[in-house]
């Protein structure tokens, strides 16, 4: 298991003055009538505000140095003005990253005009971060080779190892981890020229996380080792790289050397490397924010089977996680890892608690993620309006200066003003079009991320099947198998989203017979067994899908693990009817030999418990029947459909 912990980083507010005084400096336009500088000089040393009025505001001296710099027809007052209102984009996030990637492009039009070959490179190694913001790699990528061929041309080996630097964390996000080891070696030898000592260690765990991902732990943790004996004696105190320090960077270091002796069962070197990170993180940042990293020794100790020491760090990760309001994968790691530890101490009460917190978190996180697509399509359509707003006021722009020439060229201006209307209106279409195809493309990508989804369950399952290949324990063995076929049953359902044409539904009589014929064949019990589906095709949305599908599938398991002993041939039945508009009915029966009176529970039980919990998040109710075979039949909420 691979843990990935997150720096907290407390950044201050430093306003110049107070913010109703600055309100009303805005308000009175004090910077239309003062030197184009001066604005420049504000916006350099302008201070985030937590506050959207007054940013809003800011964004207005913003916008009016822009104008003002349109009309010295100066291409590199142009060029400036385009960069500092990138970079006050970027420090303060007010609006998305198209806008602070509009503002680089056309910096980097201005500056190329006036041939600043070197401003050009770097504003293309800062485009390449920004569309690392909106995970469009292969665009990053362009603009970090465009860099590198500048650099190259002014022979700037400090700016081409960056570029190298840069080019390997690209090939790590595109899962490409033998090109990011070639980038980084490139780069680590022209650091090793300048005795760049940080950023040789920044580059080490670039090293980490290939050799990592490759499987290749030996050469990770040599890489680890290395970055953190450069830290500690060859980086100065004062250094930065990225806006790390070489002691946030060894704290990295230690934390992934951690996880590659948790991937290798070292339990105990992995404790030791979480606890010097944690260590150096409450020395530098205080014993509350470093709580975070107590989640890592956690996990260590439980492997190691000190359950006690190792709920008192999980519990205490998970409460800093919880108290910032936080959405971090570690936490629903954390609430796993919290009811294994309970489940240890006997205190099942608690750990199903957690394990439900867990699920809940899960359920969460997917469902923000499918709003977060709606909210980037939105966010792009918003955009492309903006765009269209800034071509006209350059339109407008240009008109005034033509204006005031108007007495010299006469009707060349008018000439030329035509052209200019014509190329905006041509503009504004392929703008409409671009929207169009990103809509489309988002359409694409909301089913990429279902694909996406399929395959890491097919990946889970895979190694759930392997691990029961290679224990000995028959009960293991079981609840491996179990959960095996649990995360099947979730991975046909994304699936069915991204294979269909209604991203929001899944036809359920075609899932049941994947499923159906999926456990069949789990079982090798195709020619005994028989399964009808008496029902009609029924469309539910994946939050009622879901704890269904899971429960049909425990509930088949069972029929085909008990109900017909000795080979016996057998018929289930599945049924799923709308009763209205709101309820459903579910039956899962088979005419298996039932449950015989005073016999023990078989199993563990915890399907059981399963189907109880599934039932009630759906607020329905479950009754079953042992007279002729086993009857179960469930009352459940429908969710509606948008």
């Amino acid at each position: 298991m691979q843990i990935v912990c997150c720096l907290l980083l407390h950044l201050p507010l430093l306003p110049l003055f107070a913010q109703e005084e600055f309100i009303d400096v805005l308000s009175i336009k004090s910077f239309q009538d003062s030197p184009l500088d001066s604005s420049f000089a504000w916006i350099e040393n302008y201070q985030y505000q937590d506050s959207k009025t007054y940013n809003l505001k800011a964004h207005e001296v913003c916008l009016q140095a822009i104008s003002r710099s349109y009309l010295t027809n100066d291409d590199a007052t142009i060029a400036k003005a385009h960069r500092l209102l990138r970079d006050w984009h970027d420090a303060t996030k007010v609006f998305t990253f198209d806008s602070i990637i509009y503002h680089d492009l056309k910096a980097i039009e201005y500056y190329t005009k006036i041939n600043d070959l070197e401003a050009v490179a770097q504003l293309n190694n800062t485009l390449a971060m920004d569309y690392l913001g909106r995970s469009e790699f292969k665009k990053g990528e362009e603009a970090l080779f465009r860099a590198l061929a500048i650099f190259e041309t002014l022979g700037d080996e400090a700016g081409i190892a960056r570029a190298y630097q840069s080019l390997s964390l690209f090939s790590l996000y595109m899962q490409e981890p033998e090109r990011s080891i070639q980038y980084a070696d490139q780069a680590m030898a022209l650091f090793k020229k300048a005795d760049d000592y940080i950023a040789m260690a920044m580059t080490y765990l670039r090293y980490i996380k290939s050799y990592t991902l490759l499987e290749q732990y030996d050469k990770a943790y040599q890489a680890a080792t290395a970055c953190i004996e450069l830290c500690e004696t060859k980086v100065p105190a004062d250094a930065l790289e990225r806006g790390f320090s070489g002691r946030d960077i060894a704290g990295r270091a230690y934390s992934f050397r951690g996880n590659l002796s948790i991937a290798t069962q070292h339990y105990e070197l992995a404790l030791e490397d979480y606890t010097k990170t944690w260590k150096m993180s409450v020395e530098d940042y205080g014993e509350d924010i470093s709580a975070g990293w107590r989640g890592e020794m956690g996990i260590a100790c439980r492997y190691l089977g000190r359950y006690e020491e190792a709920l008192e760090h999980l519990l205490a990760a998970t409460q800093l996680i919880e108290s910032l309001d936080q959405q971090s994968a570690n936490i629903i790691d954390y609430y796993q890892e919290i009811a294994i530890c309970y489940k240890a101490l006997g205190n099942h009460k608690e750990a199903l608690a957690y394990q439900e917190k867990a699920m809940a978190l899960k359920d969460k996180v997917y469902a923000e993620k499918v709003a977060t697509l709606e909210k980037e399509t939105f966010a792009k359509y918003e955009t492309g309006k903006k765009d269209q707003l800034l071509a006209s006021q350059e339109a407008d722009l240009a008109q005034k200066a033509y204006t005031q020439k108007l007495t010299i060229v006469g009707t060349s201006v008018m000439a030329m003003l035509l052209l200019t209307l014509f190329y905006f209106f041509r503009k504004n279409q392929q703008t409409n079009t671009e929207l169009s195809i990103k809509n489309q493309e988002n359409e694409l990508l909301l089913k990429e991320v279902h694909h996406r989804v399929k395959n890491n369950l097919e990946m889970v399952s895979s190694l759930l099947k392997l691990q029961s290949v290679k224990t000995n324990n028959d009960a293991a063995k079981d609840v491996m198998l179990a959960s095996q076929s649990r995360v099947q049953s979730m991975g046909i359902i994304h699936q069915k989203l991204y294979q269909g044409k209604n991203l929001a539904a899944i036809e359920m009589l075609d899932y049941f017979k994947n499923l159906g014929e999926n456990s069949l064949d789990a079982f090798g019990l195709n020619e005994e067994v028989e399964i009808i589906y008496n029902m009609n095709p029924v469309e539910l949305d994946i939050d009622t899908a879901v704890p269904i599908g899971l429960i049909v599938n425990e509930l088949l398991t069972n029929s085909l693990k008990y109900a017909f002993p000795e080979g016996d041939k057998g018929i289930i039945t599945l049924s799923l009817k709308e009763i209205d508009n709101k309820q459903l009915q579910l039956v899962v029966a088979d005419n298996g030999i039932g449950k015989p009176q005073n016999t023990a529970p078989r199993g563990t039980g915890f399907g059981t418990q399963l189907v109880e919990l599934l039932t009630s998040q759906l607020q329905g109710t479950a009754k079953s029947d042992y007279q002729h075979g086993t009857q179960w039949s469930f009352y459940l909420e429908k969710a509606n459909l948008n």
